[in-house]
């Protein structure tokens, strides 16, 4: 049910995105309109949800931890899976951040004959992964080439890299096959899997779909359908210096491939795609593991009422006395 809900809706979005790019009333709006509305929407949300998660006290150290805790001299400790300073934490979160360390240092568990309780190499999904979401963020700064004028040095470079085998004209970008792969992967995964299949929603299912649609249609645009890349730039340019200029002869496709777009990032901020900046602010990873050497105060300790035990004794004594607890107070 959760796959068939996402695939009508991410059809009916490229149907409507089709339909509204044959009108002339309806360019400006999906052009112009829906872009700056989902710029402010995503930023607002964003920084709504970053406020919300730095609020929330953190009354004890909670880091995962994977190895030894520093202690006594003569026990090696784990710098990175259990870190006890900084600059072991700033290493913890690089190597999560960027190649996806827990991920990669996952299994799975199968029940087999016997009953026996089995491990087994869990790669794959790391490796899908590690690829989707570098390939992604090598897109996003090709696709900066379109914004931004003179092109900067850091986005030829990465095109560059992205084309170096230079199949095919144009280019065949690298990271153009390995995301559509990826994503791919894990909306297969899905599927092929029963236990996966069993607890995946829709949650699960519209992103994936919503990338491999914009994936599909930007490479469409690229390599089959093509547009004219020089009123593709003067539409971002004028968009990126707020003088929108509705392109004009670009075809159906380029206002799919940009709508969906615009919904992916509308939907970004209210869903668990959050995680890329969650990551920063979790209190799992974030903190070191030195409780045993230094005590943790909340940053957030507000001050409340509270009632004391002597208090509680004073107001509560004769009853506790006739049930017959004993009274500090009395002790004294």
């Amino acid at each position: 049910m959760g796959l068939k809900a996402s695939l009508i809706i991410v059809l009916s979005l490229v149907a409507l995105a089709s339909a509204g790019a044959g009108v002339s009333f309806f360019q400006p709006l999906l052009a112009v309109v829906i872009p700056y509305m989902v710029l402010a929407v995503f930023l607002v949300g964003l920084c709504w949800r970053v406020f919300k998660w730095a609020q929330a006290p953190v009354p004890f150290r909670i880091p995962t931890t994977a190895g030894q805790q520093k202690s006594f001299s003569w026990l090696k400790a784990n710098k990175l899976d259990n870190p006890s300073n900084t600059a072991g934490v700033i290493g913890r979160m690089l190597l999560e951040i960027l190649l996806f360390r827990s991920l990669f240092r996952n299994t799975k568990a199968e029940l087999r004959k016997g009953p026996k309780l089995t491990y087994g190499w869990e790669k794959w999904l790391w490796l899908a992964g590690l690829l989707f979401h570098w390939s992604f963020l090598v897109v996003a700064i090709r696709h900066l080439r379109f914004f931004i004028q003179p092109i900067p040095a850091l986005v030829r470079f990465t095109e560059g890299l992205d084309g170096f085998l230079q199949l095919g004209l144009p280019t065949v970008y690298i990271t153009d096959v390995l995301l559509v792969l990826a994503v791919t992967y894990l909306f297969l995964r899905r599927i092929v899997i029963p236990q996966l299949r069993y607890i995946s929603l829709p949650a699960d299912y519209f992103p994936l779909l919503m990338i491999l649609g914009i994936a599909f249609s930007g490479i469409t645009m690229r390599y089959f359908l093509r547009v004219d890349l020089g009123a593709v730039k003067e539409f971002a340019v004028s968009l990126a210096m707020f003088s929108p200029k509705v392109p004009e002869g670009i075809g159906a496709v380029f206002y799919v491939h940009l709508f969906l777009v615009s919904v992916l990032f509308i939907y970004f901020s209210f869903s668990k795609l959050m995680h890329m900046g969650g990551v920063f602010l979790s209190p799992t990873r974030n903190l070191a593991n030195n409780n045993r050497a230094k005590r943790h105060i909340n940053p957030w300790n507000y001050p409340v009422d509270v009632h004391s035990y002597a208090e509680y004794e004073m107001e509560f004594g004769n009853k506790m006395k006739g049930a017959g607890l004993p009274l500090e107070k009395e002790e004294q």
